[in-house]
């Protein structure tokens, strides 16, 4: 090496945090032991954005957050990482094992993470969104598990070994100090690239982003996947967990105010905190004030820029409702009022591509990367590639596109990784044959799959979505669908006929498992319907149909079990009153809730508040602690209906047959 070459600052002798499967080695080196890799036992592999920085403590977006990193990490039953500990320990680097950073796409975690002092995460393979949000904000990450030894060994790192490999975009912004800077640097006065004749057969998603491309000094005009590219956003989203932190980011580097680009583009949400008061963690953890702080500095940025803001309602809120309050999950409520087939939206939120039903690009974002958009109108992406699911046959009676989204979850090459960071485009008899709201579901859930994005080519049932819903007329231009000899990364085909009613266990979403197969009876405790992923009008539908159905031969939900159901928008609590659902949802026992993220985010009733309850829900992700101390089994609507009745796991199908 030269002497001008820059070495990665891990200091004399750093120590290094080993996120062990191994509670004792662990709590060793917690006590202050320092562990070779040798005798740190097996590393964790999935560890997830909530067990970096656990959602209870987002309400922090400043220097305050180095307390919290890992304080959710699990080692078996056990979460050995106490507030405060990382830094006390002077650690300086993290070793784990594979798709580190999966799940939400909160900068919160990296940012943590640097704040108490580490400078490198070395882990087997990274989660895309995690990976990019650590780029962003200038901590180092490699994929390189010889790099321990070495460490151990005393060895300086160069930060341009550890460029190495990564695209030019990527090192760019890690040498330009983060990518605010760069992006002031390099994408004032861009514009979307003119239209250019195909040169190849290309995906829908590849042909989208061919429209949406800028031209800028430092990407490619048409970037190879793996390489790194801007593109115009027709849409950007966010909501409160974010804003505070990108006012933050912002103002502290390039002064206040600044200019943001296209701000009727800019759309902010305030979603999550509806029931924050009610939400065990946060009052268990006295963070309520803070949550409030949290939002006013949301409402305080909007307010600033004159940005159009969507609030969500608590009870008391939604009883003085004149009607005119159109809120609700954010990413729902882009698929509902604002996505359009062929576009580009951006949000801070890991279930962006709810959106990808409609036929566009929709991708989660950290908020470095929407921090930089406002004031540039552009997102940085690396370019991905495409795995075509094909799902062909009759989906069976009883079987949700929930059920299907957990069965492609439990596949041995989703569990391997095949799908991480690539475009999850859905298509065959199958899906032609679901509605807007199912297949939302499926791309929905491409952020448990550990997708880029999901996506469904526009048709006339997409046609239909819009103009009944909506009021919009669309129609379908010829270029909006894949060519048939397009190239794909694989494909996975799945006979749907084949398909039954699927849970998850708890731990991860991929703990799938066919109800029929399950060998033992789970009690349950807290049955849970709604969140982004089904708190829709047709999963509302199946709430109806069972607890209806239950209601006609006498059943109720029993005393021992607490049945929550909460809309995910405005316009889905309104069509369940005008066709008369809520009585029947009272009648059944359930309590509604208002739209919000709730329970799914950690964040009001429905989630657990002791490690011996059992919830059966129909939200996304089960990562430990992420709806609370319990332990949480995905299922899909019908399914959390009528083990609300039972009391414990069953199928609707299973229910009707013990009458």
């Amino acid at each position: 090496m030269t002497s001008s070459t820059k070495y990665l600052p891990l200091g004399d002798s750093p120590r290094m945090l080993f996120l062990s499967a191994d509670a004792a080695a662990m709590r060793e080196q917690m006590a202050g032991t320092r562990l070779a890799r040798s005798q740190a036992g097996a590393l964790r592999d999935d560890v997830s954005t909530d067990e970096i920085t656990p959602v209870a403590i987002m309400s922090y977006y400043d220097q305050r957050l180095a307390r919290f990193a890992y304080t959710g990490f699990k080692a078996g039953s056990e979460s050995p990482i106490a507030a405060g500990a990382v830094q006390a320990g002077g650690f300086r680097a993290t070793v784990a094992g594979r798709r580190y950073g999966k799940g939400s796409s909160r900068e919160h975690s990296p940012a943590a993470e640097k704040l108490a002092g580490i400078q490198l995460v070395i882990a087997e393979s990274f989660e895309r969104i995690y990976r990019q949000n650590a780029d962003n904000i200038g901590l180092f990450t490699s994929t390189d598990l010889g790099l321990v030894e070495r460490i151990e060994r005393g060895e300086k790192i160069s930060i341009e070994e550890l460029l190495a490999g990564r695209d030019a975009l990527a090192a760019g912004i890690l040498r330009a100090g983060g990518l605010l800077l760069f992006g002031q640097t390099h994408l004032r006065g861009t514009a979307p690239l003119p239209p250019a004749p195909a040169l190849r057969p290309m995906t829908l998603f590849e042909k989208i982003i061919a429209r949406h491309t800028l031209a800028t000094p430092v990407t490619a005009a048409d970037a190879a996947p793996g390489e790194g590219a801007f593109v115009r956003t027709d849409w950007r989203f966010i909501h409160e967990y974010y804003t505070g932190m990108a006012a933050h980011i912002l103002h502290s580097t390039l002064g206040n105010p600044v200019q943001l680009q296209r701000p009727g583009g800019i759309l902010v949400f305030e979603d999550h905190t509806s029931y924050v008061e009610q939400s065990p963690a946060h009052l268990r953890a006295g963070l309520v004030a803070n949550m409030r702080a949290m939002v006013q500095a949301q409402r305080d940025f909007a307010q600033q820029y004159g940005l159009r803001m969507h609030r969500t309602l608590t009870d008391s809120e939604a009883a003085l409702d004149d009607g005119s309050n159109v809120a609700g999950i954010s990413h729902a409520m882009m698929a509902e009022h604002y996505a359009l087939p062929g576009q580009v939206v951006v949000g801070t939120d890991s279930h962006t591509p709810h959106s990808g039903a409609l036929g566009c690009v929709a991708f989660g974002v950290g908020t470095t990367d929407m921090a930089n958009a406002f004031v540039t109108g552009a997102v940085r992406m690396t370019v991905p590639r495409t795995l075509r699911v094909q799902l062909d046959g009759a989906i069976p009676p009883g079987v949700t596109a929930k059920d299907i989204a957990l069965h492609l979850l439990a596949l041995p090459e989703i569990r391997a990784g095949e799908g991480v960071g690539k475009v999850f485009e859905f298509a065959g008899t199958a899906i032609a044959g679901l509605s807007t709201d199912e297949r939302a579901t499926l791309t929905n859930m491409t952020a448990e799959l550990g997708g880029f994005t999901g996506i469904v080519a526009p048709d006339r049932e997409t046609v239909r979505f819009l103009k009944e819903r909506r009021g919009v007329h669309c129609e379908l231009e010829p270029w909006m669908c894949s060519d048939p000899d397009a190239v794909y990364a694989n494909v996975i085909r799945l006979d749907c006929t084949t398909l039954s009613p699927c849970v998850a266990a708890p731990g991860d979403p991929g703990n799938g498992i066919a109800l029929n197969r399950l060998d033992r009876a789970v009690k349950v405790d807290i049955a849970y319907g709604g969140s982004c992923t089904a708190g829709k009008r047709e999963d509302f539908d199946h709430y109806h149909e069972v607890l209806a159905w239950g209601l006609a031969h006498g059943l109720k939900v029993p005393p021992a079990v607490q049945l929550f159901l909460q809309y995910g928008t405005t316009a889905v609590r309104d069509y369940c009153i005008a066709r008369g659902y809520d009585k029947v949802f009272e009648a059944a026992g359930a309590r509604m809730l208002q739209p919000s993220c709730g329970a799914c985010a950690n964040c009001g009733p429905g989630a657990s508040s002791e490690a011996a309850q059992v919830t059966v829900s129909a939200i996304n992700r089960n990562f430990p602690g992420r709806s609370g101390p319990g332990q949480v089994w995905l299922a899909s609507p019908p399914t959390v209906m009528a083990s609300a009745l039972a009391g414990q796991l069953m199928s609707f199908e299973q229910l009707r047959s013990r009458r």
